[in-house]
């Protein structure tokens, strides 16, 4: 395919890369099968021990470096990469869409995605602000200041193979830190793309080498980058089950961790919702990326006065959708990455039905042709309970559960009510419903909007969530302050030492 000429993928790529140079690796291959058409895109030689000691050698010795040029001498490359990123957003959209099997427009948007979260960083690379003080003591100034940490590994999943990487790295790279990228071993290719078109702009500005470091590989390398104490900090991406391993791990060494975990999002549809809005919000909510954003929206609480009427309008949604090539514009719903999600999604329909779930748009697998991969299931939606074992619980598909509410007091209680804290929402014309989801009794997720869906977060704000979900944030606002280690300092310009809570300390 044309789009793979470009990115420079090839049937046999090699995993691990300082920038411009590509290491030799004794590791085992990983093929990248596409969920689109079954078809192999290419294999990844992945990262052995020595090669992962090679790369941190030449993370540590860049980061002597990188970290003496200016903040904003640091923005002006990210600012180039973001060009080289816009050059190149065709062709890397498609590979996205291709490798994980999301939407081409969501392909598109995800490299967008980068962009954005490129011309953030480059005005970031001027605010890198701290605060001023007033001493307790005469004659002393008291001030802030942020460093760079160091090394950042970072751990991305296969349902956004490029974009997290980039919230991470643009970040990482104008506080002054290097980064370590392991991509998800269900999207390698992606991160051999993404990798040779950052090294075009380093080497044309002559950025150390070892600023950008690129090392495949499965779980081994991510657990080599959790109890390495020469890397100050790790972000991952992931299920709740692997951030635990990650955190304890890191926590162990008294290391920093940034963790996206799972979500299980719920939009609460009130009696004062605009209805047909709202339908557009869940149905893309819901059905976009076939489930598998942690941003899905797995859970409708639906006032019991216009349950029966949003019930309806949502069945005749669902059977709207086409499903299909997700490199066809037209189709909605592209595939799950794998047979092992596929899987999951048929044990995660068959548990709810044992649970006493109600299926009223029922699922299953998609066969014929143009399905050939097996990879294709059709979306699902269970009238269910929030207590049943299965809604509780996150299936990375897409299955939608339902269940209605009295008041809204009710409607946030089953909001709340379940381990994952990532996003939320509510569809309401009235005010005080919509303040009163906002405020310190309403939802409890990193995330809370009004008449918009759970999904498609903007790179302004904050990304990340609470409980099970992690706690961590990037992107947005303040995020940057978690890549960087505050100082404090003190200084004394005066020709004599005070104490300060007054303390007296006569020799």
């Amino acid at each position: 395919m044309e789009f793979l000429q470009q990115l420079g993928i090839t049937q046999q790529n090699p995993g691990v890369s300082t920038g411009t140079k590509w290491i030799a690796s004794n590791g085992i291959s990983i093929d990248s099968y596409s969920p689109v058409d079954g078809k192999k895109i290419g294999a990844v030689t992945i990262a052995d021990k020595e090669a992962y000691g090679q790369v941190i050698y030449k993370a540590q010795e860049a980061f002597a470096e990188w970290r003496k040029w200016p903040a904003p001498k640091r923005g002006e490359i990210v600012r180039q990469v973001g060009d080289a990123l816009r050059a190149n957003k065709e062709p890397l959209g498609k590979l996205v869409s291709y490798e994980m099997g999301k939407s081409l427009q969501e392909g598109y948007g995800e490299v967008q995605e980068m962009i954005d979260i490129c011309d953030f960083a480059v005005g970031l690379s001027r605010q890198l602000y701290g605060l001023s003080m007033h001493s307790e003591r005469p004659a002393h100034r008291m001030y802030e200041q942020w460093h760079p940490l160091g090394i950042v590994g970072i751990i991305s999943a296969f349902n956004f193979p490029v974009a997290v990487w980039a919230w991470n790295s643009a970040l990482s790279w104008v506080c002054g830190n290097v980064t370590i990228w392991k991509p998800s071993e269900k999207t390698p290719l992606c991160g051999i793309a993404v990798q040779k078109i950052v090294a075009g702009v380093f080497a044309n500005n002559n950025v150390p080498e070892g600023v950008n470091i690129l090392i495949q590989g499965g779980r081994e390398v991510g657990e080599w980058l959790s109890n390495d104490t020469r890397i100050p900090l790790v972000s991952a991406t992931g299920s709740t089950r692997m951030g635990k391993a990650l955190s304890t791990a890191v926590a162990a060494r008294l290391g920093k961790s940034i963790l996206e975990l799972g979500g299980n999002n719920a939009i609460i549809i009130s009696k004062h919702a605009d209805l047909d809005m709202a339908l557009v919000g869940c149905l893309f909510g819901a059905v976009g990326t076939a489930g598998q954003r942690c941003t899905t929206t797995r859970r409708l609480i639906i006032h019991e006065s216009v349950y029966e009427n949003f019930k309806e309008k949502l069945v005749k949604a669902y059977g709207q959708l086409r499903i299909g090539d997700p490199l066809n514009i037209h189709n909605h719903v592209g595939p799950l990455i794998d047979s092992d999600a596929v899987k999951m999604y048929l044990t995660a329909i068959e548990q709810c039905k044992q649970q006493g779930g109600n299926f009223i748009v029922e699922g299953g697998i998609v066969n014929g042709k143009g399905y050939e991969s097996g990879c294709y299931v059709k979306p699902c939606i269970a009238e269910a309970d929030n207590e049943m074992a299965i809604v509780q619980h996150e299936t990375f598909a897409p299955l939608l559960y339902l269940m209605k509410y009295n008041t809204l007091d009710e409607a946030i209680a089953l909001q709340n009510g379940v381990p994952q804290g990532l996003s939320s929402a509510i569809m309401t014309v009235n005010m005080r419903e919509a303040e009163q989801f906002l405020s310190y009794a309403g939802s409890d997720c990193g995330i809370a909007n009004v008449n918009i869906g759970t999904s498609g977060a903007e790179i302004g704000g904050a990304f990340g969530g609470e409980k099970e979900t992690g706690g961590g944030r990037e992107s947005g606002s303040d995020a940057w302050k978690a890549y960087m280690r505050r100082q404090t300092n003190t200084i004394n310009w005066s020709d004599k030492l005070p104490l300060a809570q007054g303390i007296t300390f006569d020799v």
